[in-house]
């Protein structure tokens, strides 16, 4: 489960409109008060959404046929979870190198592209004969463009909705789509796995690639690139070195990885827990269940019920509580305590409404596509980590105390972070000649 202060300073309470944004003269109007619906009233961004909708459905139901596709070839239960790791392990190198070209080409480019790239991947994929190796080979390249897709989508959703209560309250939206698959792709795959070859339903992945691609292309404004420098070459590190170089954006960044990272622990090490417990395959999924309905609970009351003020508020008290949930732990809880405990970690998550804000005022619009291709690149990245780390510790110590563990050392890690980010509070956002560097 993830992604995704103290109060604005006054230079980033009032972001300036950006041309063709939901909040100026070129774009839709967005009320800061019209909540989730406000948002949906914004015609730019039905298709965004959609178009989200479709590529999440096509990765979850590729990711589970390509496992299927490969365990039945090869009997190998390794190269079976490999095949699902590999969404996971290209994606640092792939946000590194391909970061740049989120500012440096037109961002409807760049997503329609990307979804082309995935389409052309997955029907390979189905083609009778493909070998494994190539499966592999391919599973990869879907993997190394998704950070810059998903960087330069966050990118330009400011451009659609403006950089406001809309933004966030749209990154909450596609956020949630992301949680729900978590809940309901994985049966659709298994149901449609039922009714279909593995080689079959990822033919239905790259329609929904395709799908995507037809709803950017035709539903979204055509804008140019971010950065002024369209045609210049860059080295991808510079847009690194532009983001964690500057001191406030370092603190939200990091602010924004590292408590995934802790709180993955739970979840990578959910099964042999609740195996200890003597749980039935039924009450694993309840468990496996329970962070991301309390993630998703969470965001709909975090933006329904609150204004972007009091989220902002609630932004440094929520994220320095948010692992403690999972102290609970040290007393080796039951199932119900445990699911109970689960649900309640996953509502905290709604302090990422509040950080999302804060992040997208601190960027400068040159910038923003690699820093949002960074913060989606570090967030996976710090993920898979995470879970390896915890199954690491996991072979030397109880599961309780591992995770236990985990709240305290991530709980220290988040103060830090929250006290830095209260002393960066009012220092000004990276100018544009530092973020072309």
């Amino acid at each position: 489960m993830t992604t995704a202060d103290p109060s604005p300073s006054p230079e980033t309470t009032a972001p300036r409109p950006v041309p063709g944004s939901g909040s100026g003269p070129d774009g839709p109007s967005v009320p800061e008060s019209g909540g989730y619906r406000g948002v949906f009233r914004v015609g730019e961004f039905r298709p965004v959404f959609a178009a989200h909708l479709l590529s999440v459905l096509g990765v979850v139901i590729a990711e589970i046929s390509l496992t299927v596709l490969v365990y039945r070839a090869t009997g190998s239960p390794l190269l079976s979870a490999l095949t699902f790791a590999l969404g996971f392990l290209p994606y640092a190198l792939g946000g590194t190198l391909l970061a740049p070209l989120a500012d440096r080409l037109p961002a409807r480019r760049v997503l329609v592209g990307c979804d082309l790239v995935c389409a052309a991947c997955a029907a390979a994929m189905a083609a009778p004969g493909t070998p494994v190796a190539l499966l592999l080979v391919l599973r990869c390249a879907m993997a190394f463009v998704a950070p810059l897709f998903q960087g330069t989508r966050s990118a330009s959703l400011a451009d659609v909705l403006g950089a406001g209560d809309a933004y966030v309250l749209g990154r909450s939206l596609l956020r949630m789509v992301a949680q729900s698959a978590q809940l309901i792709g994985f049966g659709l795959g298994g149901l449609l796995l039922t009714v279909l070859a593995p080689r079959g339903a990822i033919l239905l992945t790259a329609a929904g690639f395709l799908g995507s691609a037809a709803l950017l292309r035709l539903g979204t404004r055509a804008r140019p690139a971010r950065s002024a420098g369209a045609g210049a070459r860059v080295s991808p590190l510079a847009g690194l070195r532009a983001v964690l170089g500057h001191r406030r954006l370092r603190a939200l960044i990091l602010l924004s990885w590292l408590p995934p990272l802790f709180v993955v622990v739970p979840e990578a090490l959910l099964t042999p827990y609740a195996t200890g417990l003597g749980a039935s395959t039924v009450g694993l999924g309840l468990l496996m269940c329970a962070m991301p309905v309390g993630a998703i609970a969470g965001e709909v009351w975090a933006g329904s019920a609150l204004t972007a003020r009091t989220r902002s508020r609630i932004t440094a008290p929520l994220a320095a509580v948010s692992l403690l949930p999972l102290l609970a732990y040290a007393v080796r809880p039951g199932l119900p305590f445990l699911w109970g405990t689960l649900v309640l970690a996953g509502l905290a998550h709604a302090y990422t409404l509040g950080l999302d804000q804060w992040y997208v005022e601190a960027v400068p619009e040159e910038l923003r596509g690699r820093a949002m291709t960074l913060l989606s690149t570090g967030l996976m990245t710090l993920q898979g980590v995470g879970m390896a780390l915890a199954g690491v510790a996991a072979e030397f110590l109880p599961v309780h105390v591992v995770v236990a563990s985990a709240a305290v050392l991530g709980t220290g890690v988040v103060l830090l972070l929250l006290a830095e980010v209260r002393r960066t509070d009012g220092s000004q956002a990276v100018q544009g000649s530092r973020a072309e560097a």
